[in-house]
């Protein structure tokens, strides 16, 4: 059976040069990171909007945002004006649907924080409102909320059970590098994969670190 190649979005983009750089490695999506309350990568709205307008069309740019009402959502996109939203942490009833209504040509990523069978039951009943689901490893539950770029591995096992268990793409994320992202492939199957901090070991995005990336990639077969 043909398999997509597993498409690769380099998170945590801080500059227009970093941008270039992923699209010229490869890179399907480039993430922009908006205030969080905790993590690394965030960037002003304003330079969000400034690499979104620049990157070639076929990549796709996601707004990553910590906003859980529809009204603040909106207005973010609009002016930051990436082609996706990633939703980094629970939003209420009816919000997805307000978005889809406001928004209609932007997709709508959910991310799913996996610790236990929660999440799986959480991505069950999400997927049918977004376009997709990112499976990270952060802990909404924490005193300062966690909502991404820990640099932590979750259960595969249980991603892959997420996966199996949705009708719209997956895309895996928490503690990838270039040592571990083929076994992740093989493992969970993910419609794609998203890094951060394995490709920063300064801070700033390594091009040995995401050549390595994208090489591992392409030389893993989901199972």
């Amino acid at each position: 059976m043909f398999r997509a190649p597993t498409r690769v979005k380099i998170c945590c983009i801080a500059s227009e040069e970093e941008a270039g750089l992923a699209v010229r490695m490869g890179a399907s999506a480039i993430g922009l990171v908006s205030q969080m309350p905790s993590g690394p990568g965030t960037i002003a709205e304003a330079l969000i909007r400034d690499i979104a307008d620049n990157v070639p069309p076929g990549v796709d740019t996601f707004l990553l945002t910590c906003e859980t009402t529809a009204e603040r959502i909106i207005e973010q996109q609009r002016f930051c004006r990436t082609t996706t939203i990633q939703l980094v942490d629970e939003v209420g009833p009816g919000v997805h649907a307000r978005l889809r209504e406001a928004l209609p040509e932007v997709s709508i990523v959910q991310v799913i924080h996996v610790r236990n069978d929660d999440s799986l039951r959480e991505s069950v009943t999400v997927a049918p409102n977004v376009d997709a689901l990112l499976l990270d490893s952060g802990n909404p539950s924490a005193p300062t909320k966690e909502l991404g770029g820990t640099g932590r591995v979750h259960d595969w096992m249980l991603s892959r059970r997420i996966r199996e268990s949705v009708d719209v793409p997956v895309y895996l994320a928490g503690g990838l590098n270039p040592g571990n992202v083929g076994k992740a492939i093989v493992q969970v199957g993910p419609f794609g994969v998203d890094v951060c901090s394995g490709l920063r070991p300064s801070g700033k995005l390594d091009e040995v670190k995401l050549a390595a990336f994208m090489r591992a990639v392409a030389l893993a077969t989901p199972a």
